[in-house]
C-alpha cells in the first residue's frame, strides 16, 4: 500500500487534504458505515457535508481506542506464509477495558510494529477485526522513517522533553516534510476510524503525541462526536513549545477535543498557558473541573495520572515465585543492601546521574561501602529513532568500571549493570529484594516504576510465603509524572548529584517503622487508583463534556487547520434583516440601543470616529418621533459628544451609563446614586502601585471611574496582578459608594444595564412605553443590557407584546438571542432600518421635547 506525502504546502494550509494514494480500488469494508457510500466519496468533500445527524446501527455505546500502535503481538508463523497475532499483556490500551461498562464494546484501531505486504493486508485486516476488534492502519515504511522516526521521535519527543535543537546534532531541527508526513499518517489513521465509526453512538479515545491533529480530520466529518484525547508524555512550557513551527496547528487540534487528559497539574497548566498565550483563551475551573470555552464548546481538562494493572502483576508475582528467581536473588544479595533503577535507555532518564549519585554516597559515608549495591536495569530503547545514545552508553558504560574499581573488592561489586532484555518475571524478582527503588529521570511523562515496585513488595495477597511487615522506600526526581501522587517518596532534583546521594542514604538509613508506614500509603494509593480506575474515570469525564452535544446547533468553519466548531444554543440565531424590518415597521414606539466600540466601529480601527454613513444612519433614524436611538458606550461624554456632534437628536449614555443625556439640546443626567468622587484619590494610588509594577499597564481616568488596563502587559502577569489588584481595591473601597468590577478592572457606579431600565421606565411614565426594543453589543459589559432586557416584561418595565431583538456582535455564547457576524453586518442591518424609517423633512425650529422626559 502507498502512501502519498503532502508535496504542496499551499494545500495544506488552505485545508485541501488530499487524498492518500491506494493500490487497490476495492476494498472490504469491516463494518456498514452509517454514512452512506465509501470513502471515496466524500473525502474530500468540506467538512459540513458528513454530520452525525444519521440514524445509529448500534444500540449501546461503543468505545474506539486510537493509538500509535495496536496492543498486539505479531510474528511470522514457521511456515513464512502466514502471520501469528497475540495479545500484548504489557500494553497499557489492552488494560483499559478493565473500566469500562462490562456491556461496552471496545474496538481499537492502530498500526503493526510489523510490515505486511500489501497483498496480506485485506486478509490480516479481517483476521484482526474478528478475533481482536481491532482495525489495523498499514503505514508504508517510508511514511513510518519519516513520521515516527522522524517527526515524533526526533522533533516532538525531544521537544516536549524540553530539549530544544540548539544544533543539528541534539535533536532534529524542523524539516517541514517530516511534518507533512506526521499529517499524512494522521490522515491514513482517520480514515481508518471512519471506515467503523457510528458518530452519534460512539466515543473515540485518542493516545498520545503521534496523532495530535487526528482530532481535527475527525472533527471535520463530525461535528458532534465524543472524543477524548489523553498525551502521556510531558507537555513543555509554553516558552519550549512555543518554538515549535507548527505550534498553532497542533495547538488547534488538539481543541477540536471534547475531553484532554494530562499526568499532571503541570502539564495541564503548562498546556492552558499555551492556549492563554497563543489564542487568550482563559481556562475556568466549575465544581472541581477545568474548562475551556473555545467557540461555545467546552474543551475539558482532566488531571489523572495512569495507574498499573494489579491483577497483572499479582500474576507475575505468582509465577516468579514458582520459578524461585526470587529465592535465588535473596541468596545472592545476601547481607546486601540492595537500591534498584529500572529505565529505559534514553537521554532523559538520567541513568549516569543516578551512577554518579551512588558514587557520591559511597564517598560521603564510607560505612556503606561493601553494603550497598546499585542494581541498574537499562531496558532496550523503546521503538526506533530518538537521539543517538552511543554517547550516553559509553558515558555510563565508564561511570559502572571506574566506581567498580574504586569501591570493588573480592565478592562486591557495588554497580551491578544490565543492559540485556529482561523478563517481566524476573524483573518482579528485583523488585522484590529491593530496599529502595531510585528514578533520576531528567524529565518523563509518568514512570510506573515506582508503582510496580510498592506492589511487588507488598507481596502475594493471601500468601504465607511472607508474613513480615511490608516496607519500601523511593527516591524519585521531582520532574517525572508520578512525583506528585507519591507523597511518601523522598523527591530530589536529579541535577543535584550531592543532594540525591544524601537522599539515597536518607532512605536506606531510615528506620523500619517509618519505611513501613510509607509504604502503606503508597500502596494503599497504588491499589485504588490502577488503570481500570483512570479509565473510568476519564470515560466518565468524557461522558460529561459531552453532555450538550446533541442539545446545542453545531457547524464547522475555518480551513486547514484552523478548522474549528462553533456550539451554540438552539435558540441562538442569526439576526434575520426581513423579520428585524417587518416588526421595525408595525411598532409604534421603538427603543434602539446601540455600543460603540466594536458594533458601529470595527474594535480594531485606527480611526475611532464614526465614519459619514454612521453618522447619516444614525440621523435618519433618530429622526423619526416614534423612535428613541441611544449610543451606550463606556467612553467618556465629552469624546462622544464629540464624535457624535452631527446628530443633534441621538441619545448618549456616556461611562457606562453614569452620564445620560437624551438629546443635544438637554442637559446631561447623573445615573449614579453619588455624585461624591472622593473615593477616586483612595483608588488611584492603589493602582499607580500596580501600574508602575506591571510593564504594559496603565490607567486610564474618566469622570465616573478608573480603569485599569493591562491589555499590553504579559498575559499571565497582567491577569495575576489584576486579580490582586481587585481584592486590594475591595478591601479599600469596602465602606464607599462604589463598585469594583472586573474585566479590564474598572470602577465604577454605573453599568449599561442599568441604562435600559431607566429609558424604559421614563418611557413608560410618559404614557409611552416601547414596543419594539433593538440592542446591539458586542463585549461583556453588553451583557448587562441583554440581561436587564431580557428581564423586563416580566418587571412590567416593558409591554407583554413588545417584540425584543437583544444582538450580540459575533458567534459567541451570550445572554442575546441574536448574532451578527460583524460590524459590517450591524451596519447592513441599520442600513435596512434607516430605509424603512418615515423621517420627513422637519424645520429646524420644531420642538422634539416632547420625546423626551
Amino acid at each position: 500500500m502507498q502512501s502519498r506525502s503532502y508535496t504542496n504546502l499551499l494545500e495544506l494550509a488552505s485545508g485541501n487534504f488530499p487524498v492518500m494514494g491506494r493500490e487497490r480500488d476495492k476494498r472490504k469494508m469491516p463494518r456498514i458505515m452509517t454514512v452512506p457510500g465509501s470513502i471515496n466519496e466524500f473525502d474530500d468533500e468540506p467538512a459540513s457535508s458528513v454530520a452525525s445527524d444519521n440514524a445509529s446501527s448500534l444500540s449501546m455505546d461503543r468505545i474506539i481506542i486510537v493509538a500509535n500502535q495496536l496492543p498486539l503481538k505479531a510474528k511470522r508463523r514457521p511456515d513464512n506464509k502466514s502471520w501469528s497475532f497475540t495479545w500484548d499483556d504489557d500494553s497499557l490500551l489492552l488494560r483499559l477495558k478493565d473500566g469500562f461498562p462490562d456491556d461496552m464494546e471496545v474496538l481499537y484501531v492502530g498500526s503493526l510494529n510489523v510490515d505486511v505486504d500489501g497483498i496480506e493486508q485485506d486478509d490480516v485486516a479481517q483476521l484482526l477485526l474478528e478475533r481482536f476488534s481491532c482495525v489495523p492502519t498499514f503505514l508504508p515504511p517510508s511514511l513510518i522513517e519519516k513520521f515516527y522516526t522522524g517527526f515524533c521521535k526526533k522533533q516532538l519527543w525531544p521537544l516536549f522533553h524540553y530539549m530544544l535543537p540548539i544544533s543539528a546534532d541534539h535533536g532534529g531541527r524542523f524539516d517541514r516534510s517530516m511534518w507533512e508526513a506526521y499529517v499524512s499518517a494522521n490522515k491514513l489513521f482517520s480514515q481508518k476510524v471512519i471506515e467503523v465509526i457510528n458518530p452519534e453512538d460512539d466515543f473515540v479515545w485518542i493516545h498520545d503525541y503521534h496523532l495530535m491533529v487526528l482530532p481535527t480530520f475527525l472533527r471535520r466529518r463530525f461535528n458532534r462526536l465524543r472524543m477524548g484525547f489523553f498525551i502521556h508524555s510531558p507537555f513543555p512550557s509554553s516558552e519550549i513549545y512555543r518554538t515549535l513551527p507548527v505550534r498553532e496547528e497542533i495547538l488547534k487540534a488538539l481543541l477540536n477535543s471534547d475531553l484532554i487528559g494530562f499526568h499532571t497539574f503541570d502539564y495541564a497548566r503548562h498546556f492552558l498557558s499555551c492556549c492563554s498565550r497563543m489564542f487568550g483563551l482563559e481556562y475556568q475551573s466549575k465544581r472541581g473541573y477545568i474548562g475551556l470555552d473555545y467557540y461555545g464548546r467546552t474543551v475539558g481538562i482532566k488531571i489523572m495520572p495512569v495507574g498499573i494493572h494489579m491483577g497483572q502483576i499479582e500474576s507475575v508475582m505468582k509465577l516468579a515465585d514458582k520459578e524461585l528467581r526470587t529465592k535465588e536473588l535473596k541468596q545472592q544479595f545476601e547481607g546486601k543492601t540492595v537500591l534498584l533503577g529500572v529505565d529505559d535507555m534514553d537521554i532523559f532518564k538520567g541513568i549516569n546521574l543516578k551512577l554518579l549519585a551512588m558514587e557520591q554516597m559511597l564517598k560521603l559515608h564510607p560505612s556503606w561501602q561493601g553494603i550497598v549495591v546499585l542494581i541498574q536495569i537499562a531496558n532496550p530503547a523503546r521503538g526506533k529513532g530518538g537521539i543517538d545514545l552511543e554517547e550516553i552508553q559509553a558515558e555510563i558504560q565508564e561511570s559502572c568500571k571506574r566506581i567498580n574499581e574504586e569501591f570493588g573488592k573480592p565478592g562486591y561489586q557495588p554497580i551491578i549493570y544490565i543492559d540485556k532484555p529482561m523478563s517481566v518475571n524476573e524483573r518482579v524478582a528485583y523488585y522484590s529484594i529491593a530496599e529502595c527503588v531510585v528514578v533520576t529521570a531528567v524529565r518523563d511523562g509518568m514512570n510506573l516504576t515506582p508503582y510496580e515496585y510498592i506492589v511487588c513488595r507488598e507481596g502475594i495477597p493471601n500468601s504465607d510465603s511472607d508474613s513480615g511487615p511490608k516496607k519500601s522506600m523511593l527516591v524519585v526526581s521531582e520532574f517525572v509524572g508520578c512525583s506528585p501522587s507519591l507523597s511518601g517518596a523522598i523527591r530530589i532534583n536529579p541535577w543535584n548529584v550531592e543532594a540525591t546521594a544524601e537522599a539515597m542514604n536518607e532512605a536506606i538509613s531510615m528506620g523500619e517503622p517509618e519505611k513501613q508506614m510509607r509504604h502503606e500509603k503508597h500502596y494503599r494509593y497504588v491499589s485504588t487508583h490502577d488503570v481500570a480506575y483512570w479509565s473510568r474515570s476519564f470515560l466518565q469525564d468524557m461522558e460529561r463534556s459531552c453532555a450538550d452535544h446533541f442539545r446545542k446547533r453545531c457547524w464547522g468553519i475555518g480551513l486547514g487547520f484552523g478548522f474549528r466548531v462553533v456550539s451554540l444554543d438552539p435558540n441562538f440565531r442569526k439576526l434575520s434583516i426581513d423579520d428585524i424590518v417587518s416588526d421595525y415597521l408595525k411598532a409604534k414606539r421603538r427603543a434602539i440601543f446601540l455600543d460603540y466600540d466594536g458594533t458601529v466601529m470595527p474594535q480594531n480601527s485606527i480611526i475611532k470616529t464614526p465614519s459619514r454613513e454612521v453618522i447619516s444612519l444614525l440621523n435618519t433614524l433618530s429622526g423619526d418621533l416614534n423612535n428613541t436611538v441611544f449610543i451606550v458606550s463606556g467612553r467618556g461624554r465629552e469624546s462622544l459628544s464629540r464624535a457624535f456632534s452631527p446628530c443633534r437628536k441621538l441619545g448618549i449614555a456616556a461611562e457606562h451609563g453614569y452620564f445620560i443625556r437624551w438629546c443635544q439640546d438637554v442637559e446631561w443626567e447623573t445615573c449614579g446614586q453619588s455624585s461624591d468622587f472622593g473615593w477616586m484619590d483612595m483608588a488611584k494610588p492603589v493602582m499607580k502601585l500596580y501600574t508602575e509594577s506591571t510593564d504594559g499597564s496603565s490607567i486610564e481616568t474618566k469622570e465616573s471611574a478608573l480603569v485599569w488596563q493591562y491589555r499590553d502587559a504579559d498575559p499571565g502577569f497582567g491577569f495575576a496582578q489584576a486579580k490582586e489588584m481587585l481584592d486590594h481595591l475591595e478591601s479599600v473601597l469596602a465602606n464607599e459608594p462604589v463598585a469594583v468590577k472586573s474585566g479590564q478592572y474598572i470602577v465604577e457606579e454605573a453599568s449599561k444595564g442599568l441604562v435600559a431600565e431607566k429609558i424604559f421606565t421614563s418611557m413608560a411614565e410618559n404614557g409611552k412605553q416601547a414596543d419594539f426594543v433593538l440592542c446591539v453589543g458586542d463585549d461583556r459589559s453588553d451583557e448587562d443590557m441583554f440581561e436587564i432586557i431580557g428581564n423586563a416584561i416580566s418587571r412590567n418595565i416593558i409591554s407583554v407584546n413588545t417584540v425584543v431583538f437583544a444582538c450580540t456582535v459575533g458567534q459567541k455564547p451570550s445572554k442575546a438571542k441574536y448574532y451578527l457576524d460583524d460590524t459590517n453586518e450591524v451596519i447592513l442591518m441599520l442600513q435596512s432600518l434607516a430605509e424603512a424609517t418615515d423621517s420627513p423633512a422637519l424645520s429646524e425650529d420644531e420642538n422634539y421635547g416632547s420625546r423626551y422626559p
